[in-house]
């Protein structure tokens, strides 16, 4: 019989796998909202740079406008954020800012200034090792009556199905709890269970850096790649920051999320038409804000949406036209090979990449950005890497400029790194897209940003030429292509 029992077995983990990987995704998944009005739109960025002696600066922007969002909300306040916590791994010890202390600390002192304020996060499960850890910060937030929302990321496709078919057929159904767990935890301290690690194999997360606010009676959003994370604080990122429909949007977006763990998102609900429209479940005494209507527009995007919306900006591209690209993971094979094709047809095209040496104080092999910069240096693209010491260039941007004069700009930024598992509804991604006349003051911004990292000088060091990490081997590119294609990896 026991023949008969492996292969039955086998069988099973196969057709598991498979299901993981294919079924339909949840309703209100990989959307491409309509473009709204750009009201009020700021650039902000987290930047590092080194002085000649070899001495970090830094200038930050990011969490500084979250909490200052949070500060003045009175009836919502939906944070969606992936990591959330203090866990450094193997770098303990650096001067860290206290990020997630600083995010809990403002909304409970909000929820005490405005008790009928309605404040949920929503974050990724890694951030309690999967149940095999309890953290005292979501306890806190809690107990002062924010509701806190653990994402349901077993609806997700599976991004590792190989592991995932076992992982469905078995250890799922076992549960986790914070107590007894023996084995070490590699991201932070105390003990975790056997259990941690078998979710963790999975691959697959809820990804979003989110924040919607109520302000005055209109309402406000930021779309982020940066994280509340202590580690992560030093890391350079990019997020924009709106109001008006787009606002409302980014709230629709996190509806569905939300309502995995039975939790309803309050506030006004957007149309699918130019103009958001107030529906039953609007937070009592809120009206949308109109905003004044600019040339530029704010387009909010989730999961596939961005893959899409990506390879448009890049095919839109002509002889002549800027290009920039600036992300922490570049490996997606379509996105690849339209930046190739964008290389040949004249685009002035620009590509910055982290050098994937760095992970909380421990190493990493430069997979998969130096395979891939290998590639698109063979092909002729500019190519830089960026200037870290520990930290990571963790930015998510793609910012194309007209040749033509009148013509115009646009910018891609947000969670989602340019890789399968970003892009191809995989993770829970959300990233905005910002289009309108070349001199629009955040489409400046973006351009100066980048310039600002691009241009590397004696006196403000913040990257270095290609050559310096043109280190990928054949067997790089190889386990590259494997990881890419098969999701056994963490990229």
């Amino acid at each position: 019989m026991w023949p008969w029992i492996m292969m039955a077995l086998l069988v099973a983990w196969a057709g598991m796998g498979a299901w993981q990987r294919y079924k339909p995704l949840p309703e209100g998944l990989g959307r491409t909202f309509p473009e709204r009005p750009a009201v009020d739109v700021s650039f902000l960025a987290d930047e590092t740079w080194y002085t000649p002696s070899g001495e970090r600066r830094a200038r930050r922007q990011i969490f500084d406008e979250v909490m200052a969002m949070i500060g003045q909300a009175k009836r919502l306040v939906v944070l969606d954020i992936f990591l959330f916590n203090d866990f450094a791994g193997g770098a303990d010890g650096q001067d860290f800012r206290p990020l997630s202390a600083e995010i809990t600390d403002a909304l409970v002192d909000q929820k005490k200034r405005y008790p009928v304020l309605n404040a949920v996060v929503i974050t990724d499960p890694l951030n309690t090792l999967y149940g095999g850890h309890e953290l005292a910060h979501l306890a806190r937030l809690r107990e002062a009556g924010v509701t806190v929302v653990v994402t349901d990321i077993t609806r997700l496709r599976a991004s590792n199905p190989l592991w995932s078919g076992a992982w469905h057929l078995g250890p799922r159904w076992l549960g986790n709890h914070s107590d007894g767990g023996w084995l070490p935890n590699a991201l932070g301290p105390g003990k975790v269970t056997l259990r941690s690690y078998m979710a963790l194999l999975n691959f697959n997360a809820n990804h979003r850096k989110t924040l919607i606010v109520d302000r005055g009676d209109g309402w406000a959003g930021l779309i982020t790649s940066a994280n509340p994370h202590d580690a992560s604080s030093l890391h350079g990122n990019v997020a924009l920051r709106f109001e008006g429909a787009a606002a409302l949007d980014l709230l629709a977006s996190e509806r569905p999320v939300a309502g995995w763990s039975g939790v309803s998102l309050p506030g006004p609900r957007s149309s699918t038409g130019p103009e958001p429209t107030v529906e039953e479940g609007s937070v009592e005494g809120a009206s949308v804000e109109r905003g004044s209507v600019e040339e530029s527009r704010v387009q909010v995007l989730t999961e596939g949406a961005i893959r899409e919306a990506l390879l448009a900006a890049i095919q839109a591209s002509g002889s002549g036209d800027r290009l920039d690209v600036a992300v922490f993971y570049l490996s997606h094979r379509e996105v690849i090979e339209a930046l190739v094709a964008a290389q040949r047809r004249g685009v002035a095209l620009r590509v910055l990449l982290d050098p994937n040496r760095d992970a909380f104080g421990l190493q990493k092999g430069g997979i998969p950005n130096r395979p891939v910069a290998h590639e698109l240096h063979a092909a002729g693209v500019p190519m830089r890497w960026c200037a870290t010491q520990g930290e990571q260039c963790h930015s998510k941007l793609l910012l194309r400029r007209p040749a033509a004069a009148g013509g115009e700009g646009e910018m891609i930024l947000g969670s989602a790194n340019f890789t399968r598992r970003n892009l191809d509804d995989l993770n829970l991604e959300t990233s905005v897209r910002l289009v309108g006349p070349a001199d629009t003051p955040a489409l400046q911004d973006a351009s100066a940003f980048f310039e600002r990292r691009w241009q590397s000088t004696p006196q403000r060091v913040t990257s270095e030429p290609f050559a310096a990490h043109d280190d990928a081997s054949t067997w790089q590119r190889l386990r590259y292509r494997i990881m890419e294609a098969t999701g056994l990896s963490t990229f």
